[in-house]
């Protein structure tokens, strides 16, 4: 899919994308150089993030790592 950038250098973002992503108006984007092309992200506050890993067991799952580590550099 292409669109055309304008005069001011604007592209509209697609309908699918934005619904897929939550892009909504008044939404802050980032972009960056990724050598051959063009990165974006919704700059998101902080604040929304809270929680929102919450109930996949991340910290469970490193506690364990961590613990299995111990014990193998015990044995040495």
């Amino acid at each position: 899919m292409t669109h055309t950038v304008g005069a001011k250098g604007q592209v509209v973002i697609p309908k699918e994308m934005r619904d897929r992503f939550g892009i909504k108006p008044g939404d802050e984007v980032s972009f960056w150089d990724c050598e051959d092309h063009v990165g974006m992200r919704v700059a998101r506050d902080p604040e929304t993030l809270k929680g929102r890993f919450r109930g996949l067991g991340l910290s469970e799952d490193l506690e364990a790592e961590r613990s299995a580590e111990r014990q193998r550099e015990a044995r040495y």
